[in-house]
């Protein structure tokens, strides 16, 4: 009987688990510097000429990455035409380097926007083994792409300045962990800093807002 009921109690927990996190918290309405947000000092240069630049700093190695792309896909749809958003891998050990490698490979053979969620899920829902550049070759032959053509885009000048480019952004940001956003290269911020990812939303229209009405007093 107790039994029973544990369990009983136990599927009811769970099941307001589940409601808890499709139901979006209260959004902060004072989001304040150095807790929800970090000015970047100095500020450092965008790609992205007149737009307001959103840059996600992220790795396909890493799951809370994974868990974050559907929120950051929904973002995406929700910004303003002033906004230009921008993925960025990182490399904090050796291990990811291949995943950054093959982000910028990707990119410069035209299929990232068709690979990009398939590698997240291979490697975190369906547990694929790709660690290597080779292996991950293997992977994007299976999206039409020549895998010698892969690797030699994967070791190209082009390829290898991007890495270089990000790797030293991702240092001045001073990003300690992925995802992390970074705003027009002036405040960075994450899902833990802004109290849940819904709450992200909110935190980049407020940044957007302040930096639309930056832009505007400088002219």
């Amino acid at each position: 009987m107790f039994k029973r009921i544990f369990v009983i109690l136990a599927c009811l927990l769970a099941v307001s688990a589940c409601n808890a996190d499709d139901t979006p918290p209260p959004a902060a309405t004072n989001w304040t510097a150095g807790t929800h947000y970090f000015p970047i000092d100095p500020p450092q240069p965008t790609s992205t000429g007149d737009k307001i630049e959103l840059v996600e700093v992220f790795s396909y190695a890493c799951p809370h990455c994974a868990h974050f792309q559907p929120y950051i896909d929904e973002l995406k749809t929700k910004l303003p035409k002033q906004v230009q958003f921008v993925y960025m891998p990182a490399v904090f050990n050796q291990s990811w380097e291949p995943f950054a490698r093959a982000f910028y490979t990707a990119e410069a053979l035209g299929v990232l926007e068709k690979t990009h969620q398939a590698l997240f899920d291979a490697l975190h829902r369906d547990k694929k083994p790709l660690r290597t550049i080779e292996e991950l070759a293997e992977f994007y032959a299976g999206y039409g792409v020549d895998p010698k053509l892969f690797l030699s885009t994967a070791q190209s000048f082009v390829v290898e300045g991007k890495l270089a480019r990000s790797n030293d952004l991702v240092k001045k940001y001073g990003v300690q962990g992925t995802p992390t956003l970074i705003l027009n290269g002036k405040y960075q911020f994450s899902a833990t800093s802004a109290g849940g990812f819904p709450q992200t939303t909110e935190l980049v229209k407020y940044l957007v807002t302040k930096e639309l009405a930056a832009k505007k007093g400088g002219k």
